[in-house]
């Protein structure tokens, strides 16, 4: 259902396939460099509203959520840094 309402819209779908009768089909090289793009900044993006705050942004003004915001992301990629290197 839904991937034949992606592919009516001209796009390609790019979800992966859940082997519930048997055998698991594996994405085309090229789809599946992108479903591992689409993938990592889903992650990033679901972490920072789960861990940063941007889920519920109690201020107002579009410079001000902009900030906070942007806050979100430089404590993300410090996170993600110090991660990496320890």
């Amino acid at each position: 259902m839904i991937r034949e309402e992606i592919q009516a819209a001209g796009r390609v779908p790019l979800i992966d396939h859940n082997p519930r009768k048997g055998d698991k089909r594996e994405f085309a090289p090229h789809e599946a460099q992108r479903y591992k793009t689409r993938s990592g900044a889903e992650r990033c993006n679901a972490r920072l509203k789960d861990e940063f705050g941007a889920r519920h942004v109690q201020v107002r003004g579009h410079a001000k959520v902009m900030c906070h915001l942007m806050l979100g992301v430089v404590a993300l990629c410090a996170d993600q840094l110090t991660r990496l290197l320890l």
